[in-house]
């Protein structure tokens, strides 16, 4: 009795597994990171003006690095290298924003862009699926 208890939460348990592939994984993660690092913006008065172009690019920002870490975490089976993949892609793509936005930023954009590289980085690597090429039958 007790071993068909277990076994009925054991299923129950698999069929509630995230079934979201790597690449949407880094997606959804990225996005949401991103949308609140861009509204961590509101604690900065200076920032007032331009809000909308803060958030849309922390927002586009995680989009993209949340794909590409997710597309990395896909090749490589090492959770460090997916995390390094991800602090390295997102320091990249944070790098590009802050030449745009100025040098006097660099910490302001670069530690949050890091770490939201980091986090997906991780989540990729463990959470997500790996989606394995299949091949068309002829």
């Amino acid at each position: 009795m007790p071993s068909e208890v277990s076994a009925k939460l054991q299923a129950a348990g698999e069929e509630q597994k995230m079934s979201l592939s790597k690449p949407v994984l880094g997606l959804a993660i990225g996005g949401t990171l991103g949308l609140l690092d861009g509204l961590s913006g509101f604690f900065e008065p200076s920032l007032a003006p331009e809000m909308t172009s803060v958030i849309a690019f922390s927002l586009l920002k995680g989009l993209v690095s949340g794909v590409v870490i997710g597309y990395v975490a896909q090749r490589v089976r090492s959770m460090a290298l997916g995390i390094l993949a991800g602090g390295v892609i997102a320091a990249l793509l944070s790098l590009l924003v802050i030449l745009k936005a100025g040098m006097a930023l660099f910490w302001d954009i670069m530690l949050p862009g890091m770490l939201l590289g980091l986090v997906v980085g991780f989540c990729t690597q463990r959470f997500g699926r790996r989606t394995e090429p299949t091949s068309a039958a002829n």
